[in-house]
């Protein structure tokens, strides 16, 4: 699994139809997550966090341009240092997805959030790379992670799934005319049979178990008289004088 040939196919018509949705999605997705770090992970050179209003954002990747060169395999930011972190593809062609994962709650703050990208097997996208045995070009090369498999990994981490959104219904055609012409069906299939799109986002919350504090079963012999009413600590007080009284 390899993610070579990304930067020629995002220049492809093809490329351009899936990250024209993947940037309006994320922008929707990001806008109302808050916090202060926010990282885009991977060899995406294109800003799915510009509608983020965390005050540090920056991407890190194996190379090329970036704020922090590093594997996804190995994050080098503190455990519970970041907000956000988006994985544009980054699952489906890392030879360990479970480890990628498992950094990513690592890292993550509680209540922070993932944001994954990546390719549908149960669609016409899924079918074109089983013709091809996995094998090809970018993107045809990637092992694809279904939605209901990647809610069972990030459940087992303390993941909580929040928003799953599905786009690019067109079947993966290559002319920019053939996309055109495929856009009627894209239009109805988001209204019918969205969970059939070419592609997907998730956001998983990482969700931490809160603490019950158990106290001791003591008496408060006081609080117990304050929860009386009125009368009862009249009486009370009645009766210890009475007993007093006697005593002496």
């Amino acid at each position: 699994m390899s993610m070579t040939g990304l930067a020629q196919w995002l220049e492809s018509p093809q490329g351009r139809y899936v990250m024209a949705w993947e940037q309006a999605c994320c922008d929707r997705l990001v806008a109302d997550i808050f916090g202060y770090n926010a990282v885009l992970v991977g060899g995406v050179d294109v800003d799915l966090l510009r509608q983020n209003r965390m005050p540090f954002r920056f991407r890190c990747a194996e190379g090329g341009t970036v704020a922090v060169m590093a594997e996804a395999l190995a994050l080098p930011f503190a455990s519970a240092s970041v907000d956000l972190v988006v994985l544009p593809h980054v699952l489906e062609f890392s030879p360990n997805p479970h480890r990628v994962l498992r950094e990513v709650e690592r890292v993550l703050v509680p209540e922070g959030s993932v944001i994954v990208l990546g390719f549908n097997p149960l669609s016409s996208w899924g079918l074109r790379r089983l013709a091809g045995r996995g094998k090809g070009p970018f993107p045809w090369s990637g092992r694809y992670l279904s939605v209901g498999r990647l809610k069972d990994w990030l459940a087992l981490l303390g993941f909580e799934a929040g928003e799953t959104e599905f786009g690019c219904h067109v079947p993966p055609v290559q002319q920019q005319k053939w996309l055109d012409r495929w856009c009627p069906l894209d239009r109805a299939a988001r209204r019918w049979w969205p969970f059939l799109g070419g592609v997907y986002a998730l956001q998983g919350i990482k969700r931490v178990a809160g603490m019950r504090l158990i106290l001791p079963a003591w008496r408060d012999r006081r609080a117990e008289a304050k929860a009386l009413s009125p009368l009862a600590q009249r009486r009370g007080k009645t009766a210890q004088r009475n007993k007093e009284m006697n005593h002496g």
